[in-house]
């Protein structure tokens, strides 16, 4: 967690200055997007939630439904699209920021390897990426992918500041 503190704090700063708040959905990262976001001092000011959307069932608790997946797949850009957009909605927030992988060490069952993430940014400013690690390490891809979104959510905040 400790080499997620520091874009988490410049995340912060951007945050806090502009008077924005963000909301947070995950899947493979495993909530460590949230906690790192959460372990710099005055995340009041900016965090209004985040969720591990990990399951299909934790989907639909989420508001997405069927028909919404309809010819998409999770683990991919558009899904990753559809949740920073759905956490948005449905947290109130200025900004969402979305993972969605496979961490390993196996692939998923779409055919996705370890290490693959797709990231996007809803809000202002729209972003999105897809991070392939090429690594089975459970691990280090959750802190990568923790780290790419983050890295991303950045960029989106300083383009629109």
């Amino acid at each position: 967690m400790h080499t997620l503190l520091e874009p988490a704090s410049r995340v912060a700063r951007l945050l806090i200055a502009s008077g924005a708040t963000l909301a947070v959905a995950e899947s493979s990262a495993g909530g460590l997007i949230s906690a790192a976001l959460l372990a710099v001092p005055g995340a009041s000011a900016y965090f209004r939630g985040g969720s591990v959307i990990y399951t299909r069932q934790a989907r639909l608790a989420f508001g997405i439904t069927q028909a919404d997946m309809q010819d998409m797949r999770s683990s991919s850009p558009p899904y990753a699209d559809l949740l920073a957009a759905r956490a948005r909605l449905r947290l109130d927030a200025n900004w969402a920021l979305a993972e969605t992988g496979a961490a390993g060490p196996a692939g998923n069952r779409y055919g996705d390897p370890a290490g693959h993430a797709c990231l996007a940014v809803a809000g202002p400013a729209h972003r999105s990426r897809t991070v392939a690690t090429g690594s089975a390490d459970r691990v280090a891809n959750m802190r990568a992918f923790a780290h790419e979104a983050l890295a991303l959510l950045e960029e989106a905040l300083a383009q629109h500041g």
